[in-house]
């Protein structure tokens, strides 16, 4: 990749850096398409989350910044136009300044999740699913897949609170979708969302009782730090279809890229020049 005084940075900024694989994805693409731009990982703890923000946007050669975990959430109260899609899911993961100096937000794990079940003939119209976690990311998956026609759902989080605020989104935004809150027990549903932390280190605890899995249940995970969780391989185990976690966030690049105002392309196209 060549980097001179006209090459564009987008920060991908979160806390801690060490599973990111943006970087993997963006930057071969834009090296084998000709892009002058790179995706530079910047990690920030979160005390000093909001006055960074500020600071990278003060950079002319800024085009936009990824937002991952622990600020998904945090940086909605930076922003000064938020979209619909960020708005109910209660955070965002992407930012640009537009020609006015204003910071725009956005969230894009939801649609990418979606895609990428419905790529693998999933149908999520009229299904009820099971979404653990309620922070940024399970907020955006439970958006869109509102969105898209689920029919009922189930959120669990130990942050009862932050469950029942998701919950009471959902509602006043999608009324068509019956929502209930407090079990993680999977037995029934169609779809089964891990979307906490768990799993991204060695030895992590299982977000929920596989043992009562059903082998028809689509499962999906939000964890990239590695391939094939544990919690992905218990449910293989059972004999679910399964989604991983990078699944989500090659599905995404390409609308984020639009986000953005750079050239776009496929999922497909990124697995084939990705490093991760």
């Amino acid at each position: 990749m060549r980097i001179d005084g006209n090459i564009e940075i987008i920060a991908h900024i979160g806390w801690p850096t060490y599973s990111f694989k943006a970087p993997l994805i963006y930057n071969p693409y834009f090296e084998q398409a000709g892009i002058n731009a790179m995706v530079t990982p910047m990690g920030c703890k979160p005390e000093h989350f909001p006055e960074f923000l500020r600071n990278v946007f003060h950079l002319e050669n800024v085009r936009g910044a990824l937002i991952t975990m622990p600020h998904k959430v945090s940086v909605m109260d930076l922003l000064d136009v938020i979209s619909p899609a960020a708005r109910v899911a209660g955070a965002c993961n992407a930012v640009k300044r537009g020609s006015d100096g204003k910071l725009y937000g956005d969230m894009f794990d939801g649609e990418g999740f979606v895609r990428g079940v419905q790529r693998k003939d999933f149908v999520v119209e009229g299904k009820r699913a099971l979404i653990v976690g309620a922070g940024g990311v399970g907020s955006a998956i439970v958006a869109s897949l509102a969105h898209a026609g689920l029919k009922a759902m189930t959120l669990y989080d130990v942050d009862a609170t932050s469950c029942d605020a998701l919950a009471d989104r959902i509602r006043a935004n999608f009324p068509h979708v019956r929502v209930c809150v407090g079990s993680n027990d999977p037995a029934g549903f169609d779809l089964v969302v891990n979307a906490t932390p768990l799993g991204m280190k060695k030895g992590d605890p299982l977000p929920l009782d596989v043992s009562r899995l059903d082998a028809n249940t689509f499962v999906g995970e939000v964890v990239m730090a590695q391939e094939i969780t544990a919690f992905l391989a218990a449910a293989r185990a059972r004999g679910c279809r399964t989604q991983v976690g990078t699944d989500m966030l090659y599905e995404q690049i390409p609308a984020y890229l639009e986000f953005f105002g750079l050239p776009s392309t496929t999922a497909e196209h990124l697995r084939e020049v990705s490093l991760a």
